[in-house]
């Protein structure tokens, strides 16, 4: 790859459009209903509806939006939870700025920050890492989420802290996985899906074979994807092209960046630092089994969970959702973001009752920003 531009080439994308049209047709002439396409990553969603592919797309072809927003699947209780640290006294706390806004049951990281909690926004725990160097007498907490593309610097830094003794440094850990919620979505009897447009990131760090049980279990097709308009196209003409020949595999469309095994040394990182949780809460979802991750007691110094006797090393508390929100619904892919009644009205971006409203990669804020929708049809 030279240029970005290359793929976003108008006469690229519309012989792809075209491709997909012809592909379409030939599945729909069998068919009473569009195919479902599911992308399974936020970043996805928001290439979509800012290119505008959601209108250029062939009818016989629907996006299904999924769970693959971490910020957004993160369940009130842990928002709570990472309020809790911030408020004690000496602490730090360190967080990407997706976070700040994500509404807990009392208040926002970013409502704490303004009653005088001491809450910075990182772009990398390693710069968690050297305030807590800069600050001994302080605790610096980094607020670890995401799924497996952030989960190895954490890990790093984690191993980083370790070697250099930094016992004033911790992490609230809340990574998560992709593979599980996806099984446990193919699981529901509700779900009505022919295809997976598969996480790009995720993939680069893991490869693409944790996706096989897709296509041999549940015999679905799923594409990795790049995040340009090409790479999103050419990604649906080869489901089609999978569904269309009667097939279901896990294909690479973006090769150019994930590697079929993954990062070896990403890898090596997560197997040391981490360990699977039993089941965690997501968003929307429930206890998913074995979908997230814990620091193993090799590293238990740098766990805020163990440090400050909170979340699950002190049986996490349930929070129930806000009244009338529907974020669990649509990252479950059953309703459309406009379709919940608070769109535009009770939930906006300056007064978010849901995460999807204000994270970068949540589907509310899609529509908000690119589909120019700004309220629930009446």
């Amino acid at each position: 790859m030279k240029y970005a531009t290359e793929f976003r080439d108008p006469t690229a994308a519309r012989a792809l459009l075209a491709a997909i049209a012809a592909r379409a047709d030939q599945i729909g002439a069998t068919r009473a209903k569009p195919l479902n396409i599911m992308e399974i990553c936020g970043g996805h969603t928001h290439s979509i509806f800012r290119y505008g592919l959601d209108k250029l797309i062939h009818e016989g072809v629907e996006f299904i939006h999924g769970p693959g927003c971490p910020v957004c699947v993160l369940p009130m209780a842990r928002v709570d939870e990472c309020v809790d640290i911030a408020e004690q006294p000496g602490v730090i706390l360190c967080t990407f700025g997706d976070a700040m806004r994500v509404p807990g049951h009392r208040k926002s990281l970013m409502q704490a920050k303004a009653a005088g909690s001491d809450i910075r926004i990182v772009y990398s725990p390693l710069d968690a890492l050297e305030l807590a160097r800069r600050n001994p007498l302080r605790q610096v907490v980094f607020f670890g989420l995401g799924f497996e593309t952030t989960t190895p610097a954490t890990a790093l830094s984690i191993q980083q802290a370790d070697r250099e003794n930094l016992a004033n440094f911790s992490v609230f850990c809340n990574h998560i996985t992709v593979p599980e919620p996806i099984r446990a979505l193919l699981q529901d009897p509700d779900m009505r899906l022919d295809g997976f447009i598969g996480p790009g990131h995720v993939s680069m760090v893991i490869g693409i074979h944790p996706y096989d049980f897709i296509a041999n279990d549940f015999h679905k097709p799923i594409v990795v994807a790049g995040f340009e308009p090409t790479d999103l196209l050419q990604s649906v003409l080869m489901l089609l092209t999978q569904i269309a020949e009667g097939r279901a595999a896990v294909e690479n469309q973006y090769a150019r960046v994930v590697p079929e095994h993954g990062n070896p040394v990403s890898l090596a990182a997560i197997a040391d630092v981490y360990e699977r949780r039993p089941s965690f809460e997501w968003r929307g979802l429930g206890e998913i089994d074995h979908s997230g991750l814990r620091i193993r007691p090799r590293y238990a110094a740098f766990d805020a969970e163990e440090k400050f006797g909170i979340g699950y090393a002190a049986h996490s508390r349930n929070v129930p959702e806000i009244p009338g929100c529907a974020c669990g619904s649509v990252m479950m892919g059953k309703l459309k973001p406009p379709q919940c009644p608070q769109f535009g009205t009770g939930c906006t971006p300056d007064m978010p009752l849901g995460a999807l409203m204000v994270s970068s990669e949540g589907a509310c804020a899609a529509y908000w920003h690119y589909a120019g929708v700004r309220a629930a049809p009446v």
